[in-house]
Parts: structure tokens; sequence; C-alpha cells
């Protein structure tokens, strides 16, 4: 007999598990003294009054703030008293295996519990015991509609232990979000905690900061928020630059370009990349010799192959939608294209691809491209959450991430066991040869169950294969509800009822996170909808009769679809994350129940064409595989749950990927916060100032001195200092300092200078000096940021040269980074005193600026028929009037030329002669008349009105014209096509002179120039 030494180890180990217990076991046993304390103390809590047990949590309050008790000691209390307030309150008692997850919650873990075991209320334990510090707790919730229903459903709880609950709602003002947050506890998604602590550091005040401190989050459907949605970062952009025309110009030509003749389709990576056929017809398409021989069309290839990829790799109904919703007066605002969550199935309004991407889905779809924004404000949902003092989660599924939890957040799964023992039956895939094969099946495998009167959850993939779905289960007159992003508001009310008798839900990824399915359906909510139909109060005796009719009703239901062996559960393909499908699975088996799961998959899933070479559905077919013949084999699932891992895998490298680039940000943006933060308190402003002076005069110091062959540059330092600030720096004494003493020598100076302009401004110095930073370290924050963006787009291509990109970015982002630091100290110190622009800030802070009513823009002048001629002459002898206008003015056509105010873009448009003044047209061939020839008849001329493409319609008719010249015509020649002619440099202008008595007009109101621009970029001496 061969004996197997491979497996010995997994033996080996198998044994040590049965004797000593798995690690998660020996976990659950340390908190088993904590569960038996709190049941022990249950008699004492249920002789306690309402009052008595808001004097015991105030009690515990005020001992664990004053240090006197740890969170940990005073544990067993407080839990039993949450458990006492759930009871009396909700009716509803936490099992011991929740006062589990909530011991694993409070110690900063993962508790993994399965579906239906009450995961919202375990979240009630750990809130109101960290709560008792004073610090807050947010509670991370996946979606708006979730926030607002726990927060309420909890509320009760939370208000018997004398403690405060809020939410936050995506719609919510920042006026009323404070209030909220004031609370011990809080609720809201994952964006708005990230967005709010960006819109906390572009605050002006400090008052008006929402998030005081990250103390403790608890993330509801933890891997989700953490694993799914980590790889989009959070985003707050401003106005953004250029123009979106060749997004279309790229979708049209796309839309010429085949598909392996010009082109590849790579679905595993979502690329398309152009193959050189297909850059030879795109450089002819777009009219130019290459790509790649002048930079202004070296993005053409990117955009191009964006282009691409939103018509062949991103699919309408499966990755985005188009949706036109209704603005605040009630009428429907543009449609626009917003992203399903690939894992979820929801809209993400408010979300947009990067890149241009969705710019060319926009194209794709006949939307106006919106233009691409500039980034202000940036952080991951990874690096948020890792700012939290302390971060528990909860879910039914994180053990096949533990790993990535671990490694990346710092934190342990902990499994805990259900409250009742599982009695699911998962089957093994079905597998079919097609898509139609198994599209039969499973509406038969439907109709079966249906007429049983069993309900079925129907899980798929994508909005579109879920409507596909239903137009087959309408055609088979099987009635159902569908559940996809496009009837989001109704998921808690399908989810809900999806377990009575004889429904049948179809749903995407989306299908009720957050809400249970209750066999036989939910009573409560059933009565509320009958009530609200019928018009019948609540707390009426007709009401209440309904109400136990319903709860027999639903009971009736609930003890027949036992016996039919529960809520059966069919996912339509396998998804890419095994958690998905467990999450789907996990849908039925709630609290004990009896349940069944089985997937259907054929050789078209998408994930059978990724990863399933093509010669395995023709290998099926020669060993007689024929259409509506299923594989059901233990050795195909165990096939796709390897495939499964390697893209888990693959997803995890791209999220430690962004996760290694982001850190080099993550640092940077933690150290400016922190600087703008005590600037925005007004700590230590003298000192960081100084700091930064000394930061800039160090060098120039050093440029002057160091070489100690030389004599001291004194006249260079002394220019410096007095543009720096000006006369009243005392000097007394400069040339006479000797070289190691001159640098502390100007600083003890430049401090008297700060100290005597403190004590001239009084109060006002400090609010100056805090505008002065803050601005600046904004302003030159965001272009660090778009910096920044532009390296990591271009830094991979370091790796062709064998160089690491990831090192590149680190050292170019860290060089980057102390030009920033120089720049924001250069700026400052360039201003802090001189003398006229601190009176402007402290004019501005005191409101003495103030905002005047923006004067209309002067209307344009109208040229005069001389600079009209010369004009045209100048346009003509550059070769920039198309041939084909000349054609036309030589056959007796009439021309406007139309112009924009600012003279950067010139029109040519033909507009109908009058009919009185039709002249004989020329003959063919006859070569059009001189520049100076001027009318209908004639040739080109300055016989054109000036128009304005924005400030003043063009002329409606042209002037009359002139009488022809007897100048020899010159010879008939081709031109150039006509392109926009560049913007003439304005000339310098001397600031402008105000009336005697008029207020100095403020940095954001209009110039009195005249130039329509703001004063502080146009005009303002202190400010160039």
């Amino acid at each position: 007999m061969k004996f197997d030494l491979g497996s010995l180890p997994a033996r080996i180990g198998k044994s040590l598990q049965r004797l000593f217990g798995s690690a998660n076991q020996r976990v659950l046993a340390g908190y088993q003294p904590m569960i038996r304390a709190t049941n022990a103390l249950a008699e004492w809590t249920k002789g306690l009054s309402r009052e008595q047990v808001k004097s015991a949590v105030a009690e515990l309050r005020q001992q664990v703030q004053s240090g006197q008790k740890t969170l940990d000691d005073v544990m067993p209390q407080m839990f039993a008293l949450t458990r006492e307030a759930a009871s009396r309150t909700l009716g509803i008692r936490h099992f011991d295996v929740q006062l589990l997850g909530g011991a694993v919650l409070h110690h900063g873990k993962i508790a993994e519990m399965s579906t239906g075991e009450g995961k919202t209320l375990v979240a009630t334990l750990p809130a109101a015991l960290n709560a008792l510090s004073g610090k807050g707790v947010y509670v991370v919730t996946v979606n708006d509609y979730l926030a607002k229903r726990d927060r309420d459903w909890m509320a009760p709880v939370f208000e018997y232990l004398g403690l405060t609950v809020g939410a936050i709602q995506s719609s919510m003002p920042p006026q009323s979000r404070q209030s909220e947050y004031a609370c011990d506890i809080t609720y809201g998604t994952n964006n708005e905690f990230g967005f709010d602590y960006l819109r906390d550091n572009m605050k002006w005040r400090s008052d008006d900061q929402v998030q005081k401190r990250l103390n403790f989050a608890i993330v509801d459907e933890v891997d989700s928020i953490l694993i799914d949605e980590a790889r989009t970062p959070l985003i707050i952009s401003g106005e953004g630059e250029g123009t979106t025309e060749r997004f279309l110009l790229a979708d049209r030509i796309a839309r010429q370009l085949k598909v392996d003749e010009h082109f590849e389709v790579k679905l595993k990576e979502h690329q398309c990349v152009l193959n050189e056929v297909g850059i030879e017809r795109a450089e002819k398409l777009v009219g130019v010799d290459s790509f790649y021989s002048n930079p202004a069309y070296m993005e053409w290839p990117h955009l191009l192959e964006t282009a691409l990829r939103a018509h062949h790799i991103y699919e309408k109904d499966k990755h985005y939608v188009v949706a036109q919703k209704k603005g605040p007066d009630g009428q429907e605002e543009p449609p626009e294209v917003v992203i399903v969550d690939e894992f979820t199935g929801r809209l993400m309004p408010g979300r947009r691809w990067s890149d241009g991407l969705h710019q060319s889905v926009e194209a794709k779809e006949g939307l106006p491209p919106r233009e691409e924004n500039r980034t202000l404000a940036t952080i991951t949902l990874q690096n948020y959450f890792r700012m939290f003092a302390k971060l528990g989660g909860m879910t039914g599924t994180a053990m096949t991430e533990a790993a990535e939890f671990a490694r990346i957040y710092g934190l342990d799964v902990v499994a805990i066991p259900s409250n009742r023992p599982m009695q699911r039956k998962d089957h093994n895939d079905q597998v079919y040869l097609d898509g139609k094969s198994k599209l039969d099946a499973i509406v038969a495998e439907i109709k079966e169950q249906h007429q049983r009167g069993r309900p079925v959850l129907l899980g798929t993939t994508s909005i579109a294969k879920s409507e596909s779905i239903s137009d087959a289960l309408k055609a088979a007159g099987i009635p159902h509800n569908v559940l996809n992003a496009k009837q989001h508001e109704r998921e808690a009310e399908i989810v809900m009822q999806a377990g009575r008798r004889g429904a049948v839900t179809v749903a995407t990824n989306m299908a009720g996170r957050g809400t249970d399915i209750v066999l036989g359906g939910k009573a409560s909510a059933l009565w509320r909808t009958e009530c609200k139909q019928r018009g019948l109060a609540e707390d009426g005796e007709e009401a209440k009769a309904l109400l136990a009719q319903l709860e027999a009703q639903c009971r009736a239901e609930h003890d027949a679809i036992l016996a039919l062996g529960g809520l059966c559960v069919i996912g339509t393909e396998r998804h890419e994350a095994r958690r998905i499908d467990n999450q789907l699975r996990g849908r039925c088996g709630r609290q004990g129940d009896p349940g069944e799961t089985k997937f259907f998959l054929s050789f078209d899933d998408d994930l059978m064409r990724i990863f399933a070479r093509d010669w395995v559905k023709t290998m099926m077919e020669k060993m007689g595989l024929k259409a509506g013949e299923v594989i059901d084999s233990p050795m195909v699932t165990r096939g796709l749950a390897k495939a499964q891992k390697k893209v888990e895998q693959r997803n995890f490298d791209i999220r430690k990927n962004l996760i290694e680039y982001d850190e080099v940000m993550d640092k940077q943006r933690k150290f400016v916060y922190a600087q703008r933060q005590e600037a925005l308190e007004s700590v230590g402003l003298r000192e960081k100032v100084l700091g930064m002076f000394e930061e800039v005069l160090d060098p120039v110091v050093k440029r002057c001195s160091a070489n100690q062959d030389e004599p001291i540059d004194f006249a260079e330092l002394r220019k410096w200092l007095q543009h720096r600030c000006g006369d009243e720096l005392d000097l007394q004494g400069f040339e006479q300092v000797e070289r190691a003493q001159l640098f502390d020598w100007v600083m003890e100076r430049v401090e008297k200078l700060h100290d005597a302009r403190g004590v001239a401004y009084g109060e006002h110095w400090t609010p100056i000096l805090r505008y002065l930073v803050i601005d600046t370290i904004d302003h030159k924050w965001k272009d660090h940021l778009y910096a920044m963006e532009v390296l990591k787009n271009g830094i991979g291509l370091r790796g062709y040269a064998q160089i690491d990109p990831k090192n590149e970015y680190k050292k170019e982002g860290f060089e980057k980074f102390q030009m920033l630091k120089h720049e924001v100290a250069d700026h400052v110190t360039g201003f802090v005193y001189k003398q006229e622009a601190t009176d402007t800030i402290r004019d501005l802070l005191t409101g003495r600026l103030r905002q005047a009513p923006a004067a209309p823009p002067p209307p344009p002048r109208m040229p005069t028929q001389e600079e009209l001629q010369g004009l045209f002459q100048r346009l003509l002898a550059e070769g920039r009037i198309p041939q084909q206008v000349l054609d036309r003015m030589g056959q007796g056509a009439q021309f406007q030329m139309r112009i924009t105010p600012d003279g950067q873009q010139i029109q040519l448009v033909e507009v109908a002669p009058p009919p009185e003044s039709a002249a004989p047209a020329a003959s063919p061939g006859q070569p059009p008349a001189s520049p100076a020839d001027v009318g209908a008849g004639g040739g080109p001329g300055a016989g054109g009105a000036m128009g304005s493409d924005s400030a003043a319609p063009p002329a409606s008719t042209p002037p009359a014209p002139a009488a022809p010249s007897a100048a020899a015509p010159p010879p008939a020649r081709r031109l150039a096509p006509a392109m926009p002619m560049p913007a003439p440099r304005p000339a310098a202008k001397a600031p402008p002179k105000l009336p005697p008595g008029a207020p100095k007009p403020g940095r954001n109101d209009v110039c009195p120039c005249g130039s329509g621009i703001k004063y502080k970029k146009c005009c303002a001496p202190a400010f160039d």
C-alpha cells in the first residue's frame, strides 16, 4: 500500500484542529465569560424603571469619561441594559450569539453572521457601549434608505438608554448635518461620511465642520463597502477646462472601425487595443499624417480606444443606464448616464467614470458629453476608514476575503455561529451547452416550484438579464416581481414579501441586502400598505382587526412554505466573486428555516467565456452534449470555484495596487489637512508663518554667502528682503554681520517686524494670517492634486524602461510635495509683510469691501469698414479663407464676417442677398475678385457685418456694397481650410484709477477697468 506523504500535513492539521479547536473557536471561547456576566445581570435590569435605566447609563458614562473605568469594564452592564431596552421598546431580546457579535464589533473585528441573524440589532450593543466615551459612533450602511430605516428602527432603544441618535442623508443641507453629527450615534452611508470629511477640510470656519473626530465606525455589509467599492475614490470636483467636441469626433470614428480588423477586444482587461491597421485608418479619419508627429495629436489613440471601450465593453442596462429624473420643480431634467454598481446592481448617481470614459459613453448614447472636472479634494474609502481610531464590521460573507481585510485594514474576521442550525441544501451547478437551453431549464424549474406554491428568488448578474428572464416568465404566464436598479425605490417592499406563498422575484445582486425575506410575508408591512390603501387609521379598531387577520394568514403561509422546503433560490450565472454567490445563497435558510439553492450555467456565460477555453464547448459537443441536456457534476463546480479564486486574486491585486499608489497621496493629504486644520483653529499661526519665512530665506542666504572664498552678496540679499518685507524691515548694520550669524540676524528682525505688524493690526492680525495661509493651501493643493493625477496616469510607461513605476511615483510624488510646501511658503511670505496686501485682506474680512452687483458687459464696438477690409486682406494673405467661400463669392454670394468679442474665432457665414441688390453672377471659371472689391456681385471684401457669438447678434443684413475696383484680379488659387485665429495677447495695462472717495473693489468684484473678470485676477496690484 502506497502512503500519500503529500496529504500528511493536512491530516495532521485536521487532527490538531479536532484536538485544540480552530482559531475561530478559540476566539469565540474567549468571549464566554463576558456572555455569562451579561446573562447574570438580566434579573437586575428587569427590576429597573425607565428613569433608573437612564440613571445607570449616565453613571456608566461618567465613570468612563472620568477614566475610572474602561469600556471593557462596563461592557457586561451596558450590554445587559441595551438588551433590556430592546426587549421593552421593540419586543426583541438579543440572543447570546448576538451578544457575541456585539463584543467582536466592539473589539475592532469583523463579525461574519449569516443572513437573518439580526445584524442591525447587533450593532446597537457596541454603538451604545462606545457612545459612553462621548467621542461619537458612526454606523455605516450601503444606501440612504437603510441608514434612515435602521436609525428609525433602533432609535427607541437608544433613546430609552438616554442616548441621542441621528442619520445623514445625501439630500441633507450642510446646516442640518451639524445636529445629526452632534448625536451620540450617527447613521449614514459610506459615501456621505467620506464626502463630509473632504468638505470639512474645505471649510473656512471650524464651527462649520461636522466631523470633529473619527473615533469608532461600525460598517454594515463591510465586504461591499471596504472591498467592492474600495476601487472607486471619492472625488470633489470643480469646473473643468477644455472642450468636449473631441469625444464626439472620437465616437464617430470608433463607429467606423471594425473588430479584429482594426482593433482587438480584451474582455478580461476591459480594454480595446488598436492595431497598426486601425491606427492608420484612424489617422485618415481624423485627417492627420500621424498621431505621434505632433504633441497636439498624441491623445487621439487614447480617445479612440476609450470610445471603442464604450461601444464594445460597456453595455447599457448592465454597466450603466440612461436615466431621466425630475428636478425640484417637477420638470424632467435632461437624460444622463448613471453607473450601475457591478457588485450590488444599484444605481450610483453622482459617480462618473474617469479618464474620458464617461464622456465616451455619453457620446455613444447621443447625449452631450459633459466637461471633465478639476479635482478639488479626493480620498479612497480604504484610507478614509483606516483613519478611524477603531473600526468594526459585519456581513454574511467575509471569510473568503479574510486575508485582504487583515493585510489592508488590520481587521480579523470572526465567524459567529447561527442561533439555530443551518438546514439549507445547496445543489451542484447545472451546466448547459448554450444560453437558450439554460433559460428554458430555468423557466421550467420556476414553473414547477410556482405551481407547488413555493416562493422562488431568482438572482441575475445584470439589469438586461433580469429583464430578459422577466420576458420569458411573462411568455410562460408566471406572475412575478422584478427588482433591479430601475425599481430601487420599491426594493424593501418587494424583498420583504418575496417569501409569500407562490411569489416569484427576479432580482439583481442588490437583492435584499439589509432586508430579510420572511417566509409567509411580513404581516406588519402588509398591514401598513393595506391601511394606506383603505384609508384606515392605524390605531382604529378596524385596523387592529385587519392586523390580527394578516398575522394569522402569514403564520399559516409560513407553516405551509416550511412544509414545501422553504425558499428556493435560483442563480442564473456565477459571479466573478464567490462572495456574491454566497450572498444570494444566504437569502434562504434564515434562522434555521429550510431552503434550497441551485445555479444554472451555460458555456455562453461571461465567466465561462472569459475563463473556459473555446475548445471546452467544442469538446463537450463532440462528446455528445446536446442543447437541452445538462451536466450535473461536482468537478465543474470545483473548476468554476478555481476560476473565481483567480478573479478574486486579480481584483485584490488591483485594490492593493490602488492603495499602494494612494498611500503616497494619503501621507501628503494628512499633512496638508493637519496644517490647514491648525491654521483654521489659529493654532501656532505665528510660528507657522515665521517657519515659512525661514524655509524661503534659507536657500537665499546660502546662495549669497555659502562660498567661503567670495564676499557675502549683501546687495542681492538686501534686494530680496526689501522685495519681501518692503522698507519696514530694519536692516541697519546689515553689512557688518558675520557670515555664520547672518541667517539668525535676519530672522530676529523679521520676528520683530511680525510682532510690530501684529500690534498695528490688533485683533485683525490673526484672521489675516489665517485667511492667507488657508487660501494659499487650498489653491496650491488643488494644483498639486492635478499634477499628481497627471503623474499617475503616465508613470506606468516607466515599466517599459525596466523601472518600477511605484518607486518612481513615490520618488517624484515626494519631490512634487516638497515643491508644494515651498510654493505655499513662498506665496504666504510674499504677501504677509506687504502693507497693501494685508490691508486688502483686512478690509475683505471686516466687510469694508462689499460685493457690488456685476455691471453688464459693455457692448462690442462695431469695427469700421477699413478695419474689416484690412482684417479680410490679412486672412486672405495667410491662406485662411476656404476655396469654396471664394468660389461662392465669385458666383455673387454675400457673406457676413462674424467675430467673437475676444477675437478668438472668426467665421464667414453666407447670407441671402436682398432681392433689389441681386447682381449678375460671374461666369464659370472666373477667378474671384480682388480683396479690395466689396459687394454682392464682386468678390470678398469688407462689406460683411461684424457680429458676436456671445455678446451681440450678427447684423441681419450686410451694408451696401462698395463700387468694384478696376484693378486686375489676382490669379485663382487654392487656400487651406479656415481655422480659428489665435487669441491676441492683451496689452499690459495700468491699474484703473478710482474716483476720489470710492471704495476699493473686493478681490472677487468685477474689475472697474471694464475687462469683465475678477479684480484679483486683473488689476489688483496687491495680488500681482
